[in-house]
């Protein structure tokens, strides 16, 4: 992977999760950092994290990424402390699990606010800066659920799929203009965060990675190899790619699939204490960081991404060992 030096990095979410991992990952390379998140305290625990892995200059900015305000505040600030900004990630997000009939109007709109218009406003003040120099990279950290939707998180799976939708427009946008900004998506699958740990729910157990889940390193290589290639989207993981195939090939499989399997797979044997604090409104006070409690079942590499991100290698060496036994049948004749 390249080294950031001299990079200016924006990423949203990033307290916590894959943000947090994200942020890690561009500190040990040296980037100047802006972490954008509600929380104060933890940002700043993020913020010295980040110094402390080699960032020359981390800044902490609070702002709810729902408020199209105080979005664009954060990116003048960024800018104008750090520098143009040259990566702008956007990870923001809120999810609700409970069953659609037990969702409020008001909950459903939030977590539409902070997960999808989040990344509207991130990516409107984005390009506000990039265009006039027409240079620069925009990161949407979105999900296998913006392909394949699954139970008890509707208005997640919704801002996911509406992502992919603008985030698609866009990109005809900046080619319809010959532009220099590229932007990217990555799909990410379960993964380890302390999500689960603070969304607000209505289950009677814990909520829990469906699946074969990852930690947020990997996540977080795979955002940092977005951010410095040309790739349009990414897969993270083999559930990803595998979720996305049988979407498009058997969907009324998967539904039926999904039906059964998809509510009592996202809950694990703990129960919920009905006076847990939740994140969907206000943040959860506490040290949360990277990582949430299911390391234990995690995978810390995926041989799919190590393929997607070498892809070069790959097809070179099946060339060369094509053009090795070619060669050797010309020998036996």
């Amino acid at each position: 992977m390249p080294e950031a030096r001299h990079e200016v990095v924006v990423v949203t979410g990033a307290s916590a999760g894959i943000g947090r991992a994200a942020v890690q990952q561009f500190a040990r390379a040296g980037a100047r950092i802006a972490l954008i998140a509600r929380d104060p305290e933890r940002l700043e625990a993020a913020r010295a994290e980040a110094e402390r892995l080699g960032s020359p200059q981390a800044i902490a900015i609070s702002a709810d990424m729902a408020d199209h305000a105080q979005v664009e505040a954060a990116a003048q600030r960024a800018e104008t402390e750090l520098g143009p900004i040259d990566i702008w990630i956007n990870n923001a997000m809120a999810t609700v699990f409970a069953p659609f009939a037990d969702i409020s109007p008001e909950d459903f709109r939030r977590v539409t606010d902070v997960t999808y218009h989040g990344f509207v406003w991130g990516t409107m003040a984005a390009l506000k800066r990039m265009r006039p120099r027409n240079r620069g990279t925009i990161v949407q950290v979105s999900s296998a659920l913006a392909y394949r939707s699954i139970p008890l998180q509707s208005p997640y799976c919704g801002a996911k799929h509406a992502i992919k939708g603008f985030t698609q427009s866009i990109r005809t946008e900046l080619e319809h203009e010959r532009s220099d900004i590229h932007v990217a998506v990555v799909d990410m699958p379960g993964v380890n965060t302390p999500q689960f740990e603070w969304c607000k729910t209505t289950l009677t157990h814990h909520p829990k990675p469906i699946g074969t889940y990852y930690q947020p390193e990997v996540a977080a290589r795979a955002i940092y190899w977005a951010a410095h290639a040309r790739r349009a989207e990414i897969c993270v993981g083999a559930p990803t790619l595998s979720t996305v195939m049988a979407e498009k090939f058997v969907p009324r499989l998967l539904d039926r699939y999904l039906a059964r399997k998809g509510v009592a797979g996202q809950q694990g044997p703990r129960p919920i204490p009905a006076d847990r604090p939740n994140n969907l409104w206000r943040p959860v006070p506490g040290p949360y960081a990277a990582h949430g409690t299911f390391d234990d079942g995690a995978s810390t590499r995926s041989m799919q991404l190590w393929a997607t991100t070498h892809r070069a290698w790959l097809l070179a060496g099946i060339g060369a060992a094509g053009v090795a036994l070619g060669l050797r049948q010309l020998r036996r004749h």
